[in-house]
């Protein structure tokens, strides 16, 4: 007998929140074998299970590790649906967002839970991990046209860095073009306005905020 859809987007739903791997797993096949639309699939399931962990890390009740292990089961779902994606969705152009950790910092993890949250509302983040040069955050804006930079540190010393980087994307002659959002345990509003950027959040959540309202998407 088949699944609704209902029950299983429930159950895709569900087992992101509750950092089930399997469950998703065994979930997203039943429902790609009973034909329902993978785009729901993915935006009323596995997105709405993300946006349901991400209110719960909002209300403290889940911690950042709490989300990563959320976002794993999200990604094992996303790899099954994706493909069954009718090709119009799979090529809609979703705005490209750089994110990465400055040059001398290699502390990563809110950094890949802003990506996440990112990801979940639906930009195309590129992921340059930690300790990048400051020179490649010009040069991957440049290449794929991002819309925004997404920089982050935890450590007082590599702060500077962030400063460079706008620098460098003036020099790039691509300033106008890309926003830059800072972020980490050391950074403030106070410093986004001395050094330029376009704006600051102190939380994975109100990244998301931000970058929606920096580039006007509702």
């Amino acid at each position: 007998m088949t699944v609704s859809k209902e029950e299983l987007l429930k159950r895709l739903s569900d087992g992101v929140l509750e950092m089930e791997e399997e469950d998703v797993i065994e979930a997203a096949n039943e429902y790609v074998e009973a034909g329902y639309p993978a785009f729901d699939g993915i935006m009323e399931g596995l997105v709405d299970g993300m946006n349901r962990a991400s209110q719960l890390y909002e209300e403290e009740e889940y911690f950042v590790t709490d989300v990563l292990l959320c976002s794993d089961a999200m990604y094992e779902g996303l790899a099954i649906l994706r493909p069954h994606l009718p090709a119009d969705e799979a090529e809609r152009e979703k705005p490209k967002g750089i994110i990465g950790v400055v040059e001398g910092d290699t502390h990563d993890i809110g950094k890949n839970l802003v990506k996440i949250m990112l990801e979940t509302a639906g930009f195309d983040m590129i992921d340059l991990g930690r300790d990048v040069t400051l020179q490649k955050f010009v040069d991957k804006a440049k290449e794929v046209n991002a819309a925004f930079v997404c920089l982050s540190t935890l450590m007082t010393t590599t702060m500077g860095g962030m400063k460079t980087v706008i620098e460098l994307l003036k020099e790039a002659g691509i300033r106008e073009n890309v926003k830059v959002l800072i972020g980490g345990g050391p950074i403030s509003q106070k410093y986004c306005d001395i050094i330029g950027a376009d704006g600051y959040s102190t939380n994975a959540v109100e990244a998301v905020k931000l970058a929606k309202k920096l580039l006007n998407i509702a």
